[in-house]
């Protein structure tokens, strides 16, 4: 009964997905895009922004000549770099103070996964200010629309910038979770590749998995439409062809535009057609040890595709084709097995371990519960889990001690 009740749930917001207003942000593309955002902001009629970003991206100098530029359109801004890994409620909460401080009109997220839910988690409040965060966990809470939002990603692999979903961590209870309304789709991005030309390898790579794994996981899945097929499809081939390039000589200019596309495309796949049950995990590996996203994408994604068997055949084979990691000739099967040990080859050659270290033995019964909530009923995923399916998941994925015990470190 429990299963098809979670049917019916995603068969209800799949079709209601067709009514809603699923924004597409204007881009700037290329090369210094970066360099033509402060006019395109300034010709919105909008004087006084909050630029929300981390310390890692102050301390490099990416935003110099965003400043100088939106210096020179005689615009005022007021910088928030305190945001962390898996950004808090507090850290939303010191923003939104600075905003109103400064009587900002819009907002500038700048950087990786972090700020962008961070960015988002303070144009919720500001659209709903008698709503706390956790209010406005879940699907459709927000419901007005927010400031002017504007999009810099400096990693090609979260796809924030086209998404409705700030992902947020409560720093008291451990509990990672969701706020997503099609709301919170920025107006603008910019996918300027220079902002990632520097990155480190290991934050090259993840990111780009985490790309990967939004794009299957909205290929998979049963809320797919032929818009989120299309975008989900191109940017499989495109992680395929370039990812590898990106991760072993991050000059290649070309590599770096074309994973700046496909984490685009990916996000614009899985903010209609959700992901799955990979990232439910991977959101309680972040919200209980910290576990970067991306990371924790990456390690979780072949074994849950193993897991799946049967029900993913097909779409994986598609998959494997497109990608180049199996010919046209092979069986189905065979074609999505070589499409999920590619993925393992990849994370290999990328120096990505198989299993995820440090997790607590006596952690485990709070995490199945809190995977197996996010998951059900809202993911359409291709097999519904059980306690026991997510026990025997964080089972494989676990780095065990010692050969032959089960201790878990």
């Amino acid at each position: 009964m429990y299963k098809l009740y979670c049917r019916a749930f995603q068969k209800a917001f799949k079709t209601a997905g067709y009514v809603l207003h699923w924004r597409k942000p204007q881009l700037l593309e290329g090369e210094n895009s970066l360099n033509r955002l402060p006019e395109f902001i300034k010709q919105k009629g909008i004087e006084r922004l909050l630029i929300v970003t981390d310390k890692g991206i102050s301390s490099l100098g990416l935003m110099d000549s965003l400043e100088e530029g939106l210096r020179k359109e005689c615009m005022d801004y007021v910088v928030y770099d305190r945001t962390v890994p898996n950004p808090t409620i507090e850290n939303i909460e010191e923003a939104l103070e600075l905003y109103k401080l400064h009587n900002c009109q819009g907002i500038i997220a700048f950087g990786g996964g972090s700020p962008m839910d961070c960015a988002k988690g303070v144009a919720a409040r500001i659209a709903r200010p008698e709503k706390s965060i956790p209010e406005m966990r879940g699907t459709l809470k927000v419901r007005r629309e927010i400031p002017p939002l504007f999009a810099v990603p400096t990693t090609a692999g979260t796809g924030s910038e086209a998404t409705v979903a700030a992902v947020i961590t409560n720093s008291e209870t451990h509990e990672k979770y969701a706020v997503s309304d099609t709301v919170l789709i920025p107006h603008g991005a910019v996918l300027d590749p220079l902002l990632t030309v520097n990155l480190p390898k290991h934050i090259t790579s993840t990111t780009g998995m985490d790309a990967l794994t939004h794009a299957v996981e909205a290929y998979i899945g049963r809320s797919n439409t032929s818009e989120t097929r299309e975008c989900s499809r191109e940017a499989v081939k495109l992680i395929f062809a370039n990812l590898y390039e990106a991760y072993t000589n991050g000059g290649n200019m070309e590599a770096r535009r074309n994973m700046q596309k496909a984490s685009y495309l990916a996000g614009r796949a899985f903010t209609r057609a959700y992901v799955g049950n990979v990232h439910a995990i991977a959101h309680t590996l972040g919200g209980f040890y910290s576990v970067p996203h991306g990371l924790a994408n990456a390690v979780i994604l072949p074994y849950v595709l193993e897991y799946y068997g049967e029900t993913v055949v097909q779409p994986l084979a598609e998959l494997s084709v497109l990608a180049g990691t199996a010919d046209p000739s092979d069986t189905e099967g065979v074609k999505a097995k070589k499409f999920i040990l590619a993925i393992r080859q990849l994370n290999e050659d990328m120096e990505i371990p198989g299993k995820i270290s440090g997790i607590n033995e006596g952690d485990i019964p709070v995490m199945v519960k809190r995977a197996l909530d996010e998951a059900n009923p809202l993911y359409p995923v291709p097999v519904i889990f059980s306690e026991k399916d997510m026990y025997t998941l964080f089972e494989k994925i676990m780095e065990k001690e010692v050969a032959g015990k089960p201790v878990y470190h």
